[in-house]
């Protein structure tokens, strides 16, 4: 009788802030037997450190995690380990978020509410080194995205970004200050180069640009 080759695995970590998501996608994932969910976490900074930690093959990421948002993480790790592929998860099916979240190193981008089949092939694929978008996106965004010759550049920094996510989430000054280990006159600084990139002068207008430029959701 001969020997039947185990499955192999794809080692998923998810990460995802709502709790009843995040259980419904370990159940879902768990229901296939090439399928393995070996972590969970609830933000942004957490899901680069977890995965640096324990290398799975896939993580699934919601583009709206708090703190330091999924396409912000995404691009952390995708520099940290190249080796982790990226898929993420989203309601936004614009040709922002999408291209924000490719050109971070996500290699794979699924609409929330595409259900387990979509979910799955987006890992599979993503896994064996291609690309995947949910059949729900527009076909113009991935030809926009690939005729593209000069993609728009981001005028902020990576520090800058963190910050306006937190600011957008309406944190104070001396708040970000205590979350990111530096002082408050720091973050004031930050937050004066940022509006003068922006060409913004309230704090409303620079919750705008986030929310335009999908740095919060």
């Amino acid at each position: 009788m001969s020997a039947v080759t185990p499955v192999r695995k794809h080692r998923v970590l998810l990460a995802e802030d709502h709790q009843v998501v995040r259980e419904g996608l370990r159940l879902l994932l768990d229901h296939f037997d090439d399928m393995e969910v070996v972590g969970e976490v609830s933000d942004g900074a957490r899901a680069v450190e977890v995965a640096e930690a324990i290398g799975p093959s896939i993580v699934v990421m919601d583009i709206g995690l708090p703190g330091l948002n999924g396409i912000e993480a995404a691009r952390r790790l995708t520099r940290s380990r190249p080796d982790i592929r990226i898929v993420i998860l989203s309601m936004r099916d614009d040709a922002t978020a999408v291209d924000s979240a490719l050109r971070a190193g996500a290699r794979g981008y699924v609409l929330k509410g595409s259900g387990s089949a979509t979910l799955c092939d987006a890992i599979r694929t993503v896994a064996q080194g291609g690309v995947y978008l949910s059949p729900g996106i527009s076909e113009y965004v991935l030809q926009g995205y690939l005729q593209s010759d000069c993609a728009s550049v981001d005028p902020l920094t990576e520090r800058e970004r963190e910050i306006l996510q937190l600011i957008a989430e309406g944190y104070t000054s001396a708040e970000i200050a205590a979350r990111l280990n530096l002082k408050t006159k720091t973050i004031q600084n930050h937050r004066a180069n940022i509006m003068d990139k922006l060409d913004v002068r309230t704090t409303a207008g620079l919750v705008r640009y986030a929310i335009a430029a999908g740095v919060v959701g």
